[in-house]
């Protein structure tokens, strides 16, 4: 099982103890399930975040960052 879905499945478990949660308060079901569809966004955006792998350059080196300076010769 990939991290990103253990994270989603952990994070699908957070949020439907929040929703039972409102739902035991006396919450609006619109407003548990706009609350929801929100969570649930915000859940996807920081799985894929999280769990985003370094990107390598072609020659192997990884987090190497090079800049070129161009020279105007007055």
């Amino acid at each position: 099982m990939s991290s990103f879905s253990l994270y989603m499945i952990g994070f699908a478990v957070f949020l439907g103890g929040l929703a039972y949660g409102a739902f035991l308060l006396g919450a609006p079901p619109t407003y548990i399930g706009v609350g929801v569809i929100i969570l649930a966004g915000i859940g996807l955006m920081s799985a894929t975040r999280r769990t985003r792998t370094c990107d390598i350059s072609p020659d192997g080196a990884v987090g190497e960052t090079t800049t070129t300076t161009t020279r105007k010769d007055i």
